[in-house]
């Protein structure tokens, strides 16, 4: 298949059932791509066009809000009409309306058709379909048709196509028009259109999905149709209601709240469920399914928005976590899974995702996810629910971290059809040496490292909760050693920064790349080298100015449009922004939000994709779209409210009743922000930020519905005006400064604040 261009795709979804079309709306019909209608791993169809007298419409305007349905405004080109009288250019007005449904699965579009001339107009609609029934796996490349797929049939009225899998499963497409076509032909419909002046007319048509074990009858009643604006209404009262449920941040700047929507309805767009729990599908088209790494990654990223995603995403990853060694599907007792896929290759066996574990490093994330989320939450109950997949995924950790005796976490596939590589950078060549060769597995990544010290820090913290001190204390000792072979071991004294990853031998990757930015994200990395790691990353050859590359120009092996080998990845930058204001290096931290939020203002709709190109933001003055980015990629979306929590120092302790707020920053860009129904421990809070006298970010604590204690930490002058302010606004509050110091520490005890107020626009 050749490489799919996402840029401007339009994307629905609902469920399981996704859409993705090019910026006209349209699944083209003459060359391969990735477009298409899909459902359960499987592209129904790769084909679907309107023509007007033969002649594609001119696409004028676009809109999809929410993801589950679309707005297209559409004219027509010069044509000829039935009547033999020419249609000059845009005097036809043609408006299309998209809705995406879970319950029944099916595609349901409104045309109206206006004639704006001052005399009639008479045309030919023809719709065009290509079936497939293609597992999604066939569509990036494995070889593929396994079963059969029937003739069409047009049987009063519907048009019905049925494929019939190796695997036993009927997938089948049943499209309904109203009115019904004036003539058909294989998989097209036709329709004789005549308008008087200004005259309007309607189409519908709807396209059903259904999966059996039996095959569909073909005889089914043509559907009822569909108040479109009742539909409408309530998939945006959907949309609205996760919005209102969730944390909410407005600010004095329109941009930003724009792109911060954007992100979040990307997020509510690609949430999933298999076994009625809920997830992030990873990104579409590619990944709408569960991944270990993707979908803990973009559940932390929003915990401060919505810890219900990250408590059912830790559920279905433990219901999937390994039994067993199985060398074909990369499995081990304890391990997190890295990719689930239902396609008929996978159900036949033909591919090893079923599940797949090829990833090192989403056991860790596991562990980090569920201690977060008993911090946010303020209870131990998910960690109790879960102490046997805790207890099993710590000693997955220990036993690799044994196997090879260095005391590192390292992957080596034992599959016939495996990743290369199985950290986040797991393209073919993303792991090299400075001479551009590959490192040779077993491969230990820097930054997986310092996933697992955060993992036995932050787990052992847990048990110390539950009173298993002596376990807790043998965690720490761990972490503590790892922490100490890891400085001494992956330090690259004469680059200043840590190496990309040890190979086998012991040898060192010793390239530049964004991978201890994430070491530093993990908290492995000493104070004293941490500085030296920050400057190398902000160093020109790494920050392009929109973000941290994955691996420096100044390699060997960086090529900006490579994958893994010179790319931005948003994600990743926001665990790097993390792990620079984790070691207080804060001015990174801003420079990596600023870049990214730049670069958002330039994609299309403020959406970031899965990556984008690490050219240079001096000679390239807009961010260069990497040509298989997923739109909409979760990690990508998550990134955004991730910085922002980062960015307003939110540091929870749920489980303690209380919440820090530690050094407050805001970039250049804003002045002011309310974060509105925050939750922690149980407790809801309203605060402000706002930018003070010589760049200070004052914090009014506006509202708190329970009892939570809220601890502002950081760099700030204590005027005698701002001192009153506190007392006024916490009546009950404690205020500690030290005399001559320009830090300090101001506490609020319980609830007593004041309410009121509101962002400046």
């Amino acid at each position: 298949m050749s490489a799919a261009r996402f840029e401007n795709a339009i994307v629905l979804k609902n469920g399981n059932l996704f859409l993705v079309t090019d910026a006209n709306g349209a699944i083209p019909l003459k060359e391969k791509h990735g477009f298409g209608l899909y459902y359960q791993d499987c592209r129904v169809l790769n084909g679907f066009e309107i023509r007007l007298s033969g002649s594609p419409p001119l696409i004028v305007s676009s809109k999809a809000p929410t993801g589950t349905m679309a707005e297209l405004t559409f004219t027509n080109p010069r044509i000829q009409g039935r009547d033999g009288r020419l249609i000059p250019r845009q005097v036809l007005a043609i408006r299309s309306h998209r809705l995406v449904q879970d319950n029944p699965p099916a595609i349901r579009e409104r045309l109206l058709f206006q004639n704006l001339a001052g005399h009639h107009a008479e045309f030919t609609v023809s719709l065009s379909f290509r079936p497939s029934f293609e597992d999604i796996m066939a569509v990036r490349g494995f070889p593929q048709h396994l079963g059969n797929l029937f003739a069409p049939v047009w049987e009063g009225g519907p048009l019905y196509i049925v494929y019939e899998g190796k695997d036993r499963l009927y997938r089948g497409l049943a499209i309904h028009f109203d009115p019904m076509p004036d003539a058909t032909d294989t998989t097209n419909a036709s329709f004789n259109i005549k308008l008087a002046s200004q005259e309007t007319k309607e189409l519908r048509l709807s396209q059903f999905v259904t999966f059996s074990s039996e095959r569909p009858d073909a005889r089914k009643p043509v559907s009822e149709p569909v108040d479109f604006s009742r539909v409408a209404s309530d998939l945006a009262h959907t949309s609205e209601t996760w919005m209102g449920s969730i944390t909410r941040i407005v600010s004095d700047n329109a941009v930003v709240d724009h792109v911060l929507t954007r992100a979040l309805l990307d997020l509510r767009l690609l949430q999933t469920k298999i076994d009625d729990l809920t997830f992030y599908a990873a990104g579409a088209p590619w990944f709408v399914t569960l991944f270990g790494r993707d979908s803990v990654i973009a559940a932390l990223q929003t915990l401060a928005f919505d810890s219900s995603v990250a408590e059912q995403t830790l559920r279905l990853l433990a219901k999937y976590q390994g039994q067993r060694y199985d060398d074909w599907r990369d499995e081990e007792p304890g391990k997190i899974l890295h990719e689930l896929r239902t396609g008929e290759l996978a159900r036949l066996g033909l591919v090893p995702h079923t599940p797949y574990y090829g990833t090192v490093d989403a056991t860790p994330l596991f562990l980090i996810l569920l201690a977060q989320h008993a911090a946010w939450t303020g209870t131990l109950n998910l960690f109790e629910e879960l102490r046997e997949s805790v207890e099993r995924a710590i000693a997955w950790i220990e036993t690799n971290q044994e196997r090879h005796g260095h005391g590192y976490v390292t992957y080596q596939s034992r599959s016939p059809a495996p990743l290369a590589n199985q950290g986040w950078k797991d393209s073919g060549d993303a792991i090299v040496h400075a001479d551009g060769s590959l490192a040779v597995p077993p491969i230990a990544l820097a930054e997986v490292q310092g996933y697992v010290y955060r993992a036995k820090r932050q787990i052992a913290g847990l048990y110390e909760r539950v009173g298993e001190t002596m376990r807790a204390g043998r965690l720490k000792r761990e972490a503590e050693e790892l922490r100490t072979r890891f400085n001494r071991d992956f330090w690259l004294p004469d680059k200043g920064i840590y190496a990309l990853a040890l190979q086998g031998d012991g040898t060192p990757c010793s390239v530049v790349s964004s991978n201890p930015g994430q070491a530093l994200w993990g908290g492995i990395v000493s104070g004293n080298k941490a500085g030296r790691t920050v400057d190398r990353l902000m160093a020109p050859d790494m920050f392009s100015g929109w973000g941290v590359r994955t691996l420096s120009e100044r390699e060997r092996a960086y090529d900006p449009l490579g994958y893994h080998v010179g790319t931005v990845w948003p994600h990743d930058n926001s665990l790097i922004a993390a792990g620079c204001r984790r070691y207080g290096f804060d001015q990174a931290g801003l420079d990596i939000m600023t870049g990214l939020f730049d670069a958002a203002r330039h994609f299309n709709g403020y959406r970031l994709p899965e990556l984008f190109a690490g050219v240079d933001r001096v000679n390239h003055h807009d961010p260069m779209w990497y040509p298989a980015a997923n739109p909409p990629q979760a990690w990508a979306a998550g990134a955004i409210p991730y910085l922002f929590e980062i960015m307003l120092g939110l540091i929870p302790d749920g489980l303690d009743h209380r919440l820090r707020i530690v050094r407050p920053v805001l970039p250049g860009f804003l002045d002011e922000l309310e974060v509105r129904e925050l939750k922690v421990g149980g407790a809801e809070v309203e605060l402000r930020f706002r930018r003070g006298p010589e760049q200070a970010i004052n914090v009014d604590v506006l509202r708190v519905e329970g009892h939570l204690d809220i601890l502002v930490e950081g760099t700030f002058p204590l005027s005698p005006r701002h001192r009153e302010q506190v007392e006024c606004d916490c009546t009950s509050g404690v205020t500690r400064h030290s005399p001559g110091s320009p830090r300090g520490l101001l506490v609020w005890r319980g609830a007593a604040v004041r309410a009121g107020g509101g962002v400046r626009r």
